[in-house]
C-alpha cells in the first residue's frame, strides 16, 4: 500500500535542477537507501517528503491520517532540557503539557493548581497513552529521562533525536546520515532495532555495511533524475555498471552520428541545393538534445602529496599512562609503531580515541611514561571537528592561502586545477564555505590536507558526509600510502579495507593491540575474551595477512641508553635489509595460503608451509625485537 507519492517534482537551488520532473513511490514496509553524490539533492528529497519544503512543480501527497517523522543530518546544540522533555516535544499538539506535567511532578514542592489545569487539558485530549509512549520509547532506547542533554556524547543526543521522533510512531521514517557521530556499537544498536522496525523507512548514508543490513531497495539521484533499483546494495553495483556501460555506447553512438551531419551540413553549394529539409530539423533537434545533455559529475581524482621518508620507528610509547582526575584513559601502554604501519584506533564515543592521539602526536603531556617520536616526521593532522578551515574564506582559499599554485608530488597545479581534481566547480570554489553542504566540507578539507607533503597521516573520523564514491576513493588512496597512517573511524568497512592493525579502548585505560581491521578484532576478541594480554598473545600468534601485518608490537629490550659497539653498529646497517627480506618472505607464504585453490595441494605440502611460515615469523619477531634494542634516537 502507498504511504507517500511524489509525481513530477521540480526543484532547483540557484543553478541546475536538483529534481528534474521526478517521480517516487513510497510503500509501507519499505526500506528505501537513498544515494547520489554530495550534494545532488538526497537531503532536499527528504525534506520534500517530510512536508518541510514544497515543490517548484509537481506535487508530494502523503496519504491520508499517515504521519511522517524525520531525524536531520545535524544533531544541532544541546539546549539543556531533560531527555523526556526533549523526546516528548515530538508529540505535536500535546507535547508541551507533557513536559509541563513531567516537570510539575518533579519539583520539590507542587504547583497543586498549575497540575490540575495541566492534567484537565491533558485529559480532555486523552492524551496519557502518549505519555506511557514517552516512557516505552525511553525504554526501548536505553535512555535516562531526567539525564540533561546537554550532558550527553554526540551519539547519544543523536538517540535522543531518533526517540524524538519514534515517539510520534510515524508510519515514514526518514534518516538522514543517522550514524554519523554514533560509536561501532551504537551503529549496530540502531542496525538491530531499524531491522525491527515496523513502518516505512526511507534513509541517506554512507555506511555501505548498514546500508546491506537493511535496504530493500536503492534510489539513486543523478543529474536531477531518480532511478529505482530494486534488491540489495551488491545487485544495485552490478546494475549500475551495466548502464554506465550501456549509457556511454548510445551517447558515444549518437555525437558518432552528429558529426556526421555536421559535416553533411557543411558541405559545398552542390549539398545545400539537394539539401533534405526534414534532415535539416532532425540535426537541429540534435543540437538542442546535445546542448541539453547533463554530464555527469566526473569522478574525484584523489592523491596525497608526500615528503621524503621518516625513520623507520615512527613512535614509541613506554609505559604510558594518562586520565582526567580518576578515570583513567591510558594505563601502563607500551608499542612501537613503524613506518608503513596503518594503525586504526576503534572504541566507544568517550572512551579516549582522540586523546591517544593527541598523546601520540605529543599535543598531551601523560602522567607517566613517555612517547618518543621518530625522525624526519612530516605529520598532516584531519581534524574530527574540521577546525583547520577558516570560516571567513571561501574554498580556494582555504586551500590556496593566497597562491595560484600548489605543489603536490613535485608537480605544480593551479589551485583552481586541484580543487576541480576534488570535484569542486570554479563556482564552488569560490563561494563561501558556508554554502557548502557537509560532504563538500569533507572534500575541502582533505583537498587542504593532501595539498600539504607528510610522511604520517593523521585522521580523526575522515568518513563522515562522504558520499560512496569519494569514499572509495579514499580507501584506495590510503592503501596506496607510502608513509604511515593513524586513523580513527567507526566505519566498518572503511576500517577493514585500510588498516593493518587496530588499537582498541578497552576501558579502564586498557588498550588491546591486535593485528587486521574491525572483522579481524572480533573473531581475536572472541577468542581472547576481549582481555589486552589475549589481543596480545594473539597479536604475536597470528600470521600477518600483509608485510606491513607481519609486524609485531614487543615490549622495548633495554630502557637504558648505551653507545653501541662496532660489530652491534654493522649489525644495526644490516637489519632492515634482513626485516625487509623476512617481511617479505611472510606476505609471500601468506598471500599464497590465501588462495582459493590453496588447500587443494597436498597435505604434506600444506604442512610444509606452514612450518615455514612459523619458523620465518619467528625470526621476524626476533629480528624486530634486536632491531629495536639496538636503535636508540
Amino acid at each position: 500500500m502507498s504511504l507517500l507519492q511524489i509525481e513530477k517534482v521540480c526543484l532547483s537551488v540557484g543553478g541546475p535542477l536538483l529534481l528534474d520532473h521526478v517521480d517516487l513511490t513510497v510503500d509501507a514496509g519499505e526500506r528505501i537507501a537513498l544515494i547520489g553524490r554530495n550534494g545532488v539533492g538526497k537531503s532536499t528529497l527528504l525534506r520534500l517528503m517530510a512536508g518541510q519544503l514544497s515543490p517548484e512543480e509537481g506535487f508530494v501527497q502523503l496519504t491520508t491520517g499517515r504521519r511522517v517523522a524525520m531525524l536531520d543530518q545535524e544533531v544541532g546544540a544541546a539546549d539543556g532540557a531533560s531527555v523526556f522533555d526533549t523526546v516528548a516535544a515530538g508529540i505535536e499538539g500535546l507535547g508541551e503539557d507533557l513536559v509541563l506535567y513531567h516537570r510539575l511532578t518533579h519539583e520539590p514542592e507542587i504547583d497543586t493548581v498549575a497540575l490540575a489545569a495541566v492534567h484537565e487539558r491533558i485529559d480532555a485530549v486523552a492524551g496519557w497513552d502518549a505519555g506511557r509512549r514517552v516512557e516505552e520509547t525511553l525504554s526501548r532506547l536505553a535512555l535516562d529521562g531526567e539525564a540533561a542533554t546537554d550532558s550527553l556524547s554526540g551519539g547519544m543526543r543523536r538517540r535522543v533525536m531518533l526517540a524524538r521522533a519514534l515517539v510520534s510512531e510515524p508510519d515514514l521514517l526518514l534518516l538522514d546520515e543517522p550514524t554519523n557521530h554514533l560509536d561501532i556499537e551504537s551503529i549496530e544498536w540502531l542496525e538491530g532495532f531499524l531491522e525491527g522496525w515496523q513502518g516505512a523507512l526511507v534513509f541517506v548514508t554512507h555506511d555501505r555495511r548498514f546500508l546491506r543490513r537493511l535496504a530493500t531497495r536503492i534510489v539513486e539521484i543523478d543529474r536531477g533524475m531518480l532511478t529505482s533499483w530494486p534488491g540489495d546494495w551488491d545487485n544495485y553495483l552490478r546494475r549500475v555498471a551495466e548502464r554506465a556501460n550501456a549509457e556511454t555506447l548510445e551517447r558515444s553512438r549518437f555525437d558518432k552520428f552528429l558529426a556526421q551531419e555536421e559535416t553533411w551540413i557543411r558541405q559545398g553549394i552542390k549539398a545545400r541545393r539537394t539539401r533534405d529539409e526534414g534532415r535539416v530539423r532532425r540535426l537541429e533537434a540534435m543540437r538542442q538534445e546535445r546542448a541539453a545533455r547533463r554530464e555527469g559529475p566526473g569522478q574525484a581524482r584523489i592523491e596525497a602529496s608526500q615528503s621524503t621518508s621518516s625513520g623507520r620507528k615512527v613512535i614509541e610509547v613506554r609505559n604510558l599512562g594518562f586520565g582526567f582526575g580518576a578515570r583513567r584513559i591510558v594505563k601502563d601502554f607500551s608499542s612501537v609503531i613503524l613506518r608503513g604501519d596503518r594503525v586504526g584506533l576503534i572504541g566507544a564515543n568517550g572512551s579516549g580515541k582522540t586523546t591517544l592521539l593527541r598523546l601520540l602526536l605529543g599535543e598531551l603531556v601523560p602522567d607517566s611514561g613517555e612517547v618518543r617520536p621518530g625522525t624526519r616526521l612530516d605529520i598532516a593532522y584531519f581534524d574530527q571537528q574540521r577546525a583547520t578551515l577558516r570560516e571567513d574564506w571561501n574554498a580556494l582559499e582555504n586551500v590556496a592561502e593566497g597562491l595560484e599554485f600548489v605543489e603536490v608530488n613535485g608537480r605544480r597545479k593551479h589551485a583552481l586545477g586541484y580543487l576541480q581534481d576534488f570535484l569542486f566547480t570554479p563556482e564552488r570554489a569560490r563561494a563561501p564555505i558556508t554554502r557548502l553542504s557537509g560532504g563538500e566540507r569533507n572534500r575541502l578539507l582533505l583537498a587542504r590536507l593532501f595539498a600539504r607533503p607528510s610522511n604520517l597521516l593523521v585522521m580523526d573520523e575522515p568518513t563522515n558526509d562522504l558520499d560512496v564514491e569519494t569514499l572509495e576513493l579514499l580507501e584506495e588512496l590510503l592503501a596506496e600510502y607510502q608513509g604511515t597512517l593513524l586513523l580513527v573511524s567507526h566505519d566498518r568497512d572503511f576500517l577493514d579495507r585500510v588498516v593493518t592493525s587496530t588499537l582498541v579502548m578497552e576501558g579502564d585505560g586498557a588498550v588491546g593491540e591486535y593485528v587486521g581491521g574491525y572483522t579481524d578484532w572480533l573473531r581475536q576478541r572472541t577468542r581472547s575474551g576481549g582481555s589486552s594480554q589475549g589481543a596480545q598473545s594473539n597479536r604475536m600468534a597470528q600470521s600477518a595477512a600483509t608485510a606491513s601485518m607481519a609486524k609485531v608490537a614487543l615490549p622495548i629490550a633495554s630502557t637504558r641508553k648505551r653507545k653501541l659497539g662496532f660489530r652491534e653498529n654493522r649489525e644495526l646497517e644490516t637489519l632492515p635489509a634482513v626485516l625487509d627480506r623476512l617481511e617479505s618472505r611472510v606476505a609471500l607464504l601468506t598471500r599464497d595460503m590465501q588462495a582459493p585453490e590453496y588447500f587443494r595441494r597436498a597435505k604434506e605440502a600444506v604442512a610444509a608451509d606452514q612450518i615455514e611460515l612459523a619458523r620465518t615469523q619467528a625470526e621476524l619477531d626476533a629480528a624486530l625485537a634486536r632491531w629495536i634494542e639496538l636503535e636508540e634516537p
